[in-house]
C-alpha cells in the first residue's frame, strides 16, 4: 500500500497537481488522498479508475492495484510473509509453540486463538480460522509446480494436548493424513530429549520463490520479521539443516506420531 501511494503521489506531481487539485479531479477529499499516497488506506475502485484518467491513462494504477489486498483474517506483521508463502516452490518451518498454522485442524486453530489474551470477538475468530484453513490449500501436490514443504515441529508441542485430548487426537489424524496424502510434505519431530539443538533461538520459516530467491521470516509476541538479508539468510539455512539432522527421520517421526495416536 505504501508503494501504491508513493506512485500515485509521483504520477500527480509529475502531472504538476496540487494534492487538493488532484483530490477535486477524483472527486474524493483531500484526506482520502493523503491517505492514499501515504499507504495508510485501501484505494477504491473508484478512485483507482479516477485518478488513471486525471494521470493520463498509463494503465500503471490500474495494474498495481491488482497487487492489492486486505488479507482478512491474517494479522498485519504475517502479510508479506503471506504473500510470499502463495508463490514459494519450497518453504521450510520450523515451531516451538504450537503446531505451524500450514498443518492445524480447525479446532485446534479455534483452542490456540482462544488461549491467547485477549480473546478474540467471534467475528475476528471466525475470519483469522477461515484465513488459516484457506492456506492449507498450498500443501496440495496437484499445484502447478508444487511446492516443497519440510516441517520440524517439537515433540513437547503435541504432548500439551491443546484443548484436551479429543482436539489432539484429531489433529494427530490429520498430521498423519497430510504425510498419507501429500509426498510433497515431510514432517520431522524433535525430540522431547536432545542434548545439542540447533533452534534454542526460536522458530524460524525461510521460503524460495520461483526465482530461487529466498527469504526468512520469525515471530515473537505481536510482531513477525521479514527477512531478506543474505548473511542472516544463510545463517538461518545452516541452522535449519542442522535441526534436521537432529530432528528424528521422516520415517521414526511417523512412527511417533502413530505411537501417540494409539496412546490416545
Amino acid at each position: 500500500m505504501r508503494t501504491f501511494g508513493a506512485v500515485v503521489q509521483a504520477l500527480r506531481e509529475h502531472a504538476g497537481l496540487s494534492r487538493e487539485e488532484f483530490a477535486e479531479r477524483v472527486r474524493f477529499s483531500r484526506h482520502t488522498v493523503a491517505s492514499v499516497e501515504q499507504g495508510r488506506r485501501m484505494p477504491d475502485k473508484v478512485l483507482v479508475e479516477r485518478a488513471e484518467h486525471a494521470l493520463g491513462n498509463t494503465g500503471a494504477l490500474r495494474k498495481a492495484s491488482r497487487h492489492l489486498a486486505r488479507h482478512p483474517g491474517l494479522a498485519r506483521w504475517f502479510r508479506a510473509w503471506a504473500r510470499i508463502e502463495q508463490t514459494a516452490i519450497s518453504l521450510c518451518t520450523y515451531e516451538c509453540r504450537v503446531v505451524p498454522g500450514l498443518l492445524q485442524t480447525e479446532a485446534y486453530a479455534r483452542a490456540v486463538s482462544l488461549s491467547v489474551p485477549p480473546r478474540p470477538d467471534p467475528a475476528v475468530l471466525e475470519e483469522r480460522i477461515a484465513a488459516r484453513m484457506a492456506r492449507q490449500a498450498l500443501l496440495s501436490p496437484d499445484r502447478t509446480p508444487p511446492a516443497n514443504f519440510s516441517f520440524i515441529v517439537e515433540q513437547a508441542v503435541l504432548e500439551r494436548r491443546t484443548a484436551g485430548e479429543e482436539v489432539t487426537r484429531e489433529l494427530l489424524d490429520h498430521l498423519l493424513g497430510v504425510v498419507e496424502r501429500c509426498w510433497n510434505v515431510e514432517i520431522q519431530v524433535m525430540p522431547l530429549r536432545q542434548v545439542v539443538h540447533a533452534g534454542l533461538d526460536g522458530s524460524l520459516q525461510l521460503a524460495e520463490t520461483p526465482e530461487n530467491e529466498w527469504f526468512g521470516y520469525s515471530e515473537g509476541q505481536q510482531n513477525g520479521r521479514l527477512i531478506g538479508d543474505a548473511k542472516e539468510l544463510s545463517m538461518l539455512q545452516h541452522i535449519y539443516a542442522k535441526m534436521r539432522s537432529q530432528a528424528l527421520t521422516p520415517e521414526d517421526s511417523l512412527g511417533l506420531l502413530k505411537r501417540m495416536r494409539g496412546a490416545l
